[in-house]
């Protein structure tokens, strides 16, 4: 008995041994880590965008979409249908509208959105209108909270540069309406994916500086700073996106006599129903609102 206790003392020794050779000599077995599932388009949460109301359209557009509410979410409807790959806009955007004018509306809760697009306005940006004071103050808080996310309009791109201490004046150049091409810097190709963009236009004031910071998108002869954009912060356009062919009937016919001379209407309806890229830019909206 006592032999054989030794002899299973010497076995348990040889195979503990063994184990050891083995575990010293077996190749080490690499630690990975599984990457993160791809999410696929759809899987994600619509990201919050409020509407900053900043006017009303005009009579006919206003009744057609109830206000710019409903005009920023059909352009954006149409940029959802051209993302690769198309997506429902419900699954991509969940949109509310604030209009602001005369504190009409609340400002939204900043904790309970992700981005704001301040409307074009037939108001002006650099003027001290209660109201505008009000929209100054809550853009900077929005931009304060490095967080929420700014889109901006005409009105609203001019609003955002004189947040960002940018100086906005009246263009000595006059007025630029209807469809006019501007050119993209190679940023501004980038987030486009386009070298020239036809857009609609409507406007006699323009952002005179760059401001500290902010990256020019796009220019032309009549507009230096078409479109400005920070990465992650803002994007802004001096065009009108969101406008169509027969919203800027409605406008030239309305202004004319008023604001523009026969001529100018005249030129400006020639040119109105001409191809233009508003989907595209608001593609581009949707680009920087996904990946800043």
């Amino acid at each position: 008995m006592h032999v054989f206790r030794r002899f299973i003392a010497v076995l348990s020794g040889l195979v503990v041994l063994i184990l050891l050779y083995r575990m010293h000599t077996a190749p080490a077995v690499p630690l990975t880590r599984t990457p993160p599932a791809k999410q696929e388009p759809g899987t994600m949460a619509p990201i919050r965008l409020a509407i900053i109301e900043a006017d009303t359209p005009q009579p006919k557009a206003n009744e057609k979409f109830g206000g710019y509410r409903g005009l920023y979410t059909e352009m954006l409807r149409k940029a959802a249908e051209i993302l690769e790959p198309p997506q429902p806009l419900e699954e991509v955007l969940k949109i509310t509208g604030h209009h602001v004018v005369d504190d009409k509306d609340p400002y939204p809760n900043l904790d309970n959105i992700d981005a704001i697009l301040i409307s074009g306005s037939k108001h002006t940006a650099y003027h001290d209108d209660a109201w505008i004071l009000n929209l100054v103050e809550f853009t900077k808080k929005a931009l304060a909270t490095k967080r929420v996310k700014v889109i901006g309009v005409c009105f609203g791109h001019q609003l955002l540069a004189r947040v960002l201490g940018a100086p906005v004046v009246k263009n000595k150049k006059g007025w630029e309406v209807s469809v006019m091409p501007i050119h993209c810097t190679d940023k501004g190709k980038e987030i486009f994916g386009r070298d020239i963009l036809n857009i609609e236009q409507m406007y006699s004031d323009i952002v005179y500086e760059v401001p500290e910071g902010s990256t020019v998108l796009a220019s032309n002869d009549m507009c230096p700073i078409q479109a400005l954009y920070s990465e992650g912060s803002y994007i802004s356009i001096q065009g009108h996106p969101e406008f169509t062919g027969e919203i800027m009937d409605e406008i030239l016919t309305n202004r004319r006599g008023v604001l523009f001379t026969d001529e100018m209407s005249d030129d400006g309806m020639r040119r109105a129903h001409l191809e233009q890229d508003g989907a595209i830019i608001a593609k581009g909206f949707i680009r920087f609102l996904r990946q800043g």
